[in-house]
């Protein structure tokens, strides 16, 4: 499977993130609903998943991976 690259990942997490909080904060608001489920689609369909719980753990996951730091002993020495 292909995978997304990590800065737009990441920033297509945070934007789900705010416009998820404008949801909460009114959730009578339909454009600010279309755009939490349009954002929502989209990691799902970039992290091959059927929910957007499945899709942000996914995310989540894959961007922590590239996240780790190399053991003293597996660094060049220079």
């Amino acid at each position: 499977m292909l995978l997304p690259d990590k800065s737009v990942l990441a920033s297509l997490l945070r934007r789900y993130r705010v416009w998820e909080r404008m949801v909460l904060a009114d959730p009578h608001d339909p454009a600010a609903r279309q755009r939490l489920e349009d954002i929502a689609y989209t990691l799902c369909v970039l992290m091959g998943r059927r929910t957007v719980q499945e899709a942000i753990i996914e995310a989540e996951r894959y961007l922590a991976a590239g996240r780790t730091v190399p053991r003293t002993a597996d660094r060049p020495k220079g």
